[in-house]
């Protein structure tokens, strides 16, 4: 389970998209970018379980950003 979800914009104009997330997973911090499209860009080591992450992380976008 992903805990402490933290994102924000990745540029200063807010109406673009992008952000950059972070938490933790299996008591690891993890970065990446989150971009228009749904890529995620890791911007340090890449959790176990990538895929399975990548979906509760798309769900937690879309319950903040999205709504």
């Amino acid at each position: 389970m992903i805990q402490h979800f933290s994102f924000k914009p990745l540029f200063e104009n807010t109406q673009l998209p992008g952000w950059t997330i972070s938490f933790f997973y299996q008591r690891e911090r993890y970065a990446a970018e989150y971009l228009k499209d749904g890529t995620i860009q890791w911007t340090g080591s890449i959790p176990p379980n990538e895929e399975e992450v990548k979906k509760m992380i798309h769900e937690l976008m879309l319950y903040h950003v999205y709504d």
